[in-house]
């Protein structure tokens, strides 16, 4: 029998050092309740959650990008949707969040409901619950204002995982939108750097066109989100763990002309800075149409296409340049843009 859930519960809050219960009270009845809901009539240090198919995946990330807010999204919106596209590239429906805070001493109430309010937007456009959170606070000087954990938990929809080992010979590789953009945006706003027109990270969650993807399984063979890495760094993981080779073609890959100039200029590879609203589709060649007609009917991934196709065993990434000439896809060797999540 499935039970509906529940709405979440706080521990106590406070932002100054040793601080006591009024402002630990007003913080949870002013920010995180209207937010997130109301308390369970009994607390307790776990809440329940059904899972109708008994199939559950789950996922945990932490947060730390600088600065908290950057042009197309902030820490608190990146946290849901970064959570939500881990579930989804599982084959799972998300289903309840949790979420941890760290804070630092001094992070003023109004970063901290902008922040929230993000989330619950987030949430609340991803279809997903904020079950249960925590807050701990660290000295100041001691963080950069505010780090958050978020663990999700969701309901898998796929028949079969979506991973490496599901890859074949002739899949085709379809990307869901343009690349780069992310990485740029978070960069640019915490250097002082300006490009016109702006660049605007794609931070969003994946789950309409997903779970349209999934109600035609098997249709998906494998997925990978391009946070950290990018596309380049995805493939490469992917063609090494399936040991098939990957043969893309850079003219097929969309990149905003704001981040190519800034990638020229910077000397970055477009193809591994980090997306965060952006996945790579392993899919059966008969079926791309399919998939690319779900895709486009949807904001997010109204740029789909396809990009390249699965070769022989091998496990490289070869990609064939727009001057028709052919060079070898590398992993990454360090972390172009760190702190992008």
């Amino acid at each position: 029998m499935n039970c509906p859930l529940p709405t979440p519960r706080y521990d106590a809050i406070t932002l100054a050092h040793g601080g006591g219960g009024t402002l630990t009270g007003s913080l949870i009845d002013d920010i995180f309740l209207p937010a997130f809901g109301s308390p369970l009539p009994s607390p307790h240090d776990a809440t329940p959650v059904s899972i109708p198919s008994g199939r559950a995946a789950i996922t945990t990330d932490s947060y730390v990008v600088q600065p908290l807010f950057f042009p197309g999204g902030d820490i608190g919106s990146l946290a849901v949707n970064g959570t939500v596209n881990d579930l989804l590239m599982a084959g799972a429906k998300p289903v309840a969040l949790t979420a941890g805070f760290i804070l630092e001493e001094g992070l003023s109430l109004e970063t901290l409901r902008r922040v929230v309010d993000a989330m619950r937007q987030a949430a609340d456009i991803a279809g997903v619950h904020i079950m249960a959170g925590d807050t701990k606070v660290i000295n100041r000087a001691h963080g950069d204002g505010l780090y958050i954990n978020t663990s999700g938990v969701g309901e898998l929809m796929t028949p079969e995982p979506l991973v490496p080992e599901g890859i074949r010979s002739g899949d085709a590789i379809v990307l869901t939108g343009d690349i780069g953009r992310h990485g740029i945006a978070v960069m640019a706003k915490r250097h002082g750097l300006s490009f016109d027109p702006p660049v605007v990270s794609d931070c969003a969650s994946l789950h309409a066109p997903m779970l349209e993807l999934f109600a035609k399984s098997p249709l998906l063979h494998c997925a990978r989100d391009l946070t950290r890495g990018g596309l380049g760094g995805a493939l490469c993981e992917l063609a090494r763990a399936a040991q098939w080779d990957v043969d893309i073609d850079e003219a097929r890959i969309p990149v905003a002309k704001a981040v190519k100039g800034a990638c020229d200029l910077l000397g970055f590879d477009p193809l591994f800075v980090a997306n965060e609203g952006c996945a790579v589709l392993l899919v059966a060649p008969e079926d791309v149409e399919t998939a690319l007609g779900i895709l486009r009917r949807y904001p997010t991934t109204a740029a789909a296409c396809l990009i390249g196709h699965v070769g022989d065993t091998g496990g490289r990434v070869s990609a064939r340049t727009p001057l028709g000439t052919v060079r070898r896809i590398m992993p990454p060797s360090g972390e172009q843009l760190p702190r992008i999540c």
